[in-house]
């Protein structure tokens, strides 16, 4: 299941936004060993350890959304919602300061 982050970002901006989003959460959240691998522009994929277990997804820029996918095993379903919710909360901070024109 996707979850969708809209955004009124240009899609330069919407990519540099992404990517510092993402470097702040690898930094924040180093003990789960967060990895970004960009496949094109506006595609990564995305993957980090929890309890010993690999989580893998994407995450993909739109022209007006982030889209964020996570495959995760039955057992750590309820790790999904929380890391996702957390990423979301990194990406929207990020665009906040880009839409108050404070992202360098």
């Amino acid at each position: 299941m996707k979850h969708v982050i809209k955004h009124t970002l240009t899609p330069e901006l919407a990519r540099k936004v992404t990517r510092k989003a993402f470097d702040a959460y690898a930094e924040r959240f180093k003990e789960y060993n967060p990895e970004v691998d960009w496949k094109t522009e506006d595609r990564a994929e995305i993957s980090f350890r929890a309890k010993g277990i690999r989580l893998q997804g994407t995450l993909e820029l739109k022209p007006s959304a982030v889209e964020l996918e996570l495959e995760v095993p039955m057992l750590l379903r309820p790790f999904r919602g929380r890391a996702i919710g957390i990423i979301d909360e990194e990406i929207r901070g990020w665009i906040g300061k880009a839409e108050a024109g404070e992202l360098d």
